[in-house]
């Protein structure tokens, strides 16, 4: 369970930073590839963690 949490973490800092560093998403305020890819991953995380915590009731 530790390592779902720390998955789900990771993967929004991820997001996050890149938000952060990359010009394209910072100054024009617009999703590049890698910026749609790592919210894709964190959603996907995210999803999985809930439904893992259906399964653990």
């Amino acid at each position: 369970m530790s390592s779902q949490g720390d998955a789900l973490q990771q993967a929004h800092t991820d997001y996050e930073q890149h938000m952060r560093t990359c010009r394209q998403c910072y100054a024009d305020n617009a999703h590049c590839a890698v910026a749609k890819h790592l919210l894709r991953l964190y959603n996907n995380a995210r999803r999985s963690g809930a439904r893992q915590g259906v399964r653990d009731r």
